[in-house]
């Protein structure tokens, strides 16, 4: 076998075995709630994972530290696997529940329509992808009506995918060298905290925790139950938005809760190294750090031009309303995370108008800042752009002779430099398109064709975008391709392309389709 993939082989497999981990730790929450009938599910969807894992190291122990081009081959392919392996703990307690094979348990629940819908491994995989690349569209109907299991799995896998997997298993593993840099790297992060990878992982890992524990205090506060608090401060500081109710946020009916959700989705779209510096009281990088205050501007921005479009448009009571769910609803796009408290659309039935719906479209489009939670194209591949179509431009008029730079924030960028951010902002950009185009084409070919236009561009940004806000179009009920497309749009979303296509033209080498 061809070194590359000897590489990709064992540490594929150990990532699989540190999320194996997830289903055994899952057990205890199980046991609290007299679940008895969902352990022999995890501990099943445990042990295929770890058994897959161990035979995958084992196999290519050996195997040397992987480059660059593993990096990318790993965190596709570990990406891939770990959405269609986490679907089993779903697909498992579903069937359980179904057969009823352990009727001394008494306490096991009924069958209904959204439990139902993950006895299909598609919805399974589903669910279990839109966590962990912390999007948030779902297969449930009614999240109500899931298992405390399920409802505790699907927010576990948002806030694991959060941080990301690799980051995960980086930190628990704990291998210095080259090797980790290189898989830190692959999942689209570059900045580090202390010069060590494994010091740098395992700081994150304490904000992340430090700044999940202070989103269910802020939530009690506000009047959320306990479990609701947990799930979705797990779920917000994810940016993932994952929710325990069909009507997510607005479920509760209160503007202090709605209001309180804004400022830990906010947190979610600041880099950790950003949050490192701030808990050490460096306060002033709220305003110095590019990205963070490009994080302000926009939401500000776009928070008021769509408070303004649904107040004119009317359609809320008072400007009140539209304050509240025009500024709830660009954060929550905005910052990738997808709780929602009021309905955009309804599948073919329209609520909110068109502008309103593709001002949302921009912010989940530009995603916040890189090196945080967040997923779209990241506010700094926007800035770079903005600010180098503007350099460009000036330079047509300077002198061949001058010497001209880039500033981006505090960096400055000679000529060299500039036109390889550039290159590399724009590929990403012009691929992301194209995978929005195939993703629209799909599904207006698949779709009932009364669903309004700007509903489907809104949900495919929203997958691609690893958002989760829905215009009512996600559910079981879609066409398998639309759901096959989304799994593809997450994917490659989560992972910023590039990984996906390096993989896909190695698999299409090996097999002889590409030369």
């Amino acid at each position: 076998m061809n070194v590359q993939f000897r590489t990709v082989g064992r540490d594929v497999g150990r990532i699989v075995q540190i999320v194996s981990l997830m289903a055994f730790i899952s057990i205890p929450i199980t046991i609290l709630f007299g679940e008895y009938y969902a352990i022999p599910a995890l501990l099943v969807s445990g042990l295929v994972m770890l058994s897959v894992g161990a035979t995958l190291a084992r196999a290519f122990v050996d195997a040397p530290d992987p480059g660059k081009l593993h990096g990318m081959l790993i965190a596709a392919t570990a990406w891939a696997t770990v959405g269609v392996l986490g679907g089993l703990p779903l697909l498992l307690v579903a069937w359980t529940i179904s057969l009823d094979p352990f009727p001394m348990w008494a306490n096991t629940p009924a069958m209904n329509e959204t439990i139902a819908a993950f006895r299909q491994p598609l919805n399974a995989v589903f669910e279990s992808l839109s966590g962990f690349t912390s999007t948030g569209l779902t297969m449930a109907n009614e999240e109500e009506q899931l298992t405390r299991t399920m409802q505790w799995w699907r927010s576990f896998t948002e806030w694991v995918g959060g941080v990301g997997v690799i980051v995960l298993t980086v930190a628990v593993l704990a291998r210095p060298g080259s090797g980790s840099l290189t898989l830190y790297q692959s999942e689209a992060r570059s900045t580090k905290i202390h010069p060590s990878i494994v010091s740098t992982v395992r700081e994150i890992w304490k904000i992340y925790l430090v700044l999940t524990a202070a989103g269910i205090g802020l939530f009690l506060v506000v009047g959320m139950p306990l479990w609701g608090a947990i799930n979705h401060a797990m779920t917000a500081i994810a940016t993932g938005g994952f929710s325990i109710h069909a009507d997510s946020i607005g479920h509760y009916g209160s503007p202090v809760i709605e209001y309180a959700v804004v400022p830990v989705m906010i947190a979610g779209s600041i880099a950790f190294p950003v949050h490192y510096l701030l808990f050490k009281g460096e306060i002033r990088n709220f305003y110095t750090d590019i990205q963070t205050r490009w994080v302000f501007l926009w939401f500000g921005i776009g928070s008021a031009v769509l408070i303004g479009t649904l107040h004119f448009r009317g359609l809320y009571d008072s400007f009140e309303e539209a304050f509240r769910y025009g500024l709830f609803q660009f954060v929550s796009g905005t910052s990738n995370t997808g709780f929602g408290t009021t309905a955009i659309g309804n599948g073919a039935e329209q609520i909110w108008t068109a502008d309103a719906t593709l001002i949302v479209c921009a912010g989940m489009l530009t995603g916040a800042a890189a090196g945080s939670t967040v997923g779209g194209i990241k506010l700094i591949r926007a800035i770079t752009l903005v600010k180098g179509a503007r350099w460009r431009i000036a330079g047509v008029f300077a002198p061949s002779s001058a010497i001209r730079r880039l500033r981006i924030g505090d960096r400055s960028l000679d000529e060299e430099q500039a036109s390889k951010e550039l290159e590399e902002a724009s590929i990403v950009l012009i691929l992301w398109f194209i995978f929005l185009a195939i993703g629209l084409a799909v599904l207006l070919a698949t779709l009932p064709t009364e669903i309004p236009t700007e509903y489907v561009i809104f949900e495919v940004m929203s997958a691609q975008s690893t958002v989760g806000l829905s215009a009512g179009i996600t559910g079981p009920e879609m066409p398998t391709a639309a759901k096959v497309m989304f799994l593809i749009n997450m994917w490659i979303g989560r992972l910023e392309i590039v990984p996906v296509l390096v993989l896909l033209r190695g698999a299409m080498v090996r097999t002889g389709l590409y030369r």
